[in-house]
């Protein structure tokens, strides 16, 4: 077995990450939600233990939907008996916005190998697919959670991924569990309001009735999902289509002109087309330009909804273009 991207080089540098907070708020917002509507998880989820032959599915699949940690340990190991607990606590506390896979390095000496492992207990995570060493010994606990709260920063600004929410309550490792509350509702009223406008094709008056529901009750998903379909139409609305896609097919490298031919390929349920089309300009940018085209990627994937295989494959896609 050979994990893929696995490369140490060119790897995320946490301290370097900024807007951590504002990231961090999102994810809470969208798995305070998933709370709301009941959401569990299933057994075994936040902790589990992964060998060479499960990794590609246990680990590198599933990082491209929530940051799975890697605790690389063994029996003889004191510190690793201390670590261990606390981790699994953690995993449980944060219900949901990374997983925990244990390595038995003793049972796995290759895993051990490939992540370059000097001495264990060594934590490693890996997100949408890419390695990140995150620190070795048993570190405090203060330092741990604010390695994790950038590991999760960088999961929800690079690619988008905000973990797998959990309902509060639910035992986990640690036996300690508490997932945020989302705010009071319901908002059915306004939401009906809001759903009315779209259908009529009040475009401005959809939007402004979905940002007032998202202003009382942020993690509201039916609203999210609304206001990103009201703006996408709102783009398109007046486009000369024939204009747009001519000027996209004659400056490949331009952007602006890729993004708007992007919001009419969705528009018209070429969803794979978008998508490739963003990732392409993903690939061939830089600074300002690829984090627009990234930017608007993360928009679309709001409009498909994140559980579509499409915006799986698409996740992983962007993930390789940024790396």
């Amino acid at each position: 077995m050979q994990p893929r991207n696995m490369s140490m080089s060119g790897v995320v540098d946490l301290a370097a990450v900024k807007a951590a907070g504002e990231a961090k708020q999102k994810a809470e917002q969208v798995r305070a939600e998933a709370v709301r509507q009941g959401v569990a998880p299933a057994a075994g989820r936040l902790v589990f233990d992964v060998d060479e032959a499960g990794f590609e599915a246990e680990v590198l699949q599933r990082s491209a939907e929530v940051p799975v940690v890697i605790d690389f340990w063994a029996d003889w190991c004191e510190p690793c008996k201390q670590l261990g607990p606390l981790l699994e606590r953690l995993a449980d506390e944060y219900a949901g916005r990374f997983v925990l896979a244990k390595v038995d390095v003793e049972a796995n000496q290759l895993l051990f190998q490939q992540f370059g492992v000097q001495s264990i207990p060594a934590v490693f995570a890996v997100v949408a697919g890419q390695a990140l060493p995150l620190f070795q010994g048993a570190a405090p606990e203060a330092q741990i959670r604010q390695v994790l709260d950038q590991l999760i920063a960088v999961a929800e600004q690079r690619f988008g991924i905000v973990g797998a929410p959990v309902a509060p309550g639910e035992p986990g490792e640690g036996g300690e569990a508490a997932a945020p509350q989302a705010p009071a509702g319901p908002h059915d009223i306004a939401l009906s309001a809001a759903h009315d406008a779209l259908d009529a094709g009040d475009l401005g008056g959809a939007v402004r009735a979905y940002e007032n529901v998202l202003s009382d009750d942020p993690a509201n998903a039916e609203a999210k999902l609304g206001l990103a379909q009201a703006q996408l139409l709102q783009r398109v609305q007046g486009m000369d289509a024939q204009a747009v896609r001519k000027a996209a097919a004659d400056a490949p490298g331009d952007v602006t002109a890729q993004i708007a031919a992007a919001d009419l390929d969705l528009v018209g349920g070429h969803v794979e087309d978008a998508f490739g089309r963003l990732i392409d300009a993903v690939k061939r940018t830089a600074g300002e330009d690829r984090d627009a085209a990234r930017v608007r990627l993360l928009e679309l994937f709001e409009v498909i909804g994140p559980d579509d295989p499409r915006v799986t494959a698409a996740r992983t896609a962007l993930s390789r273009a940024l790396f």
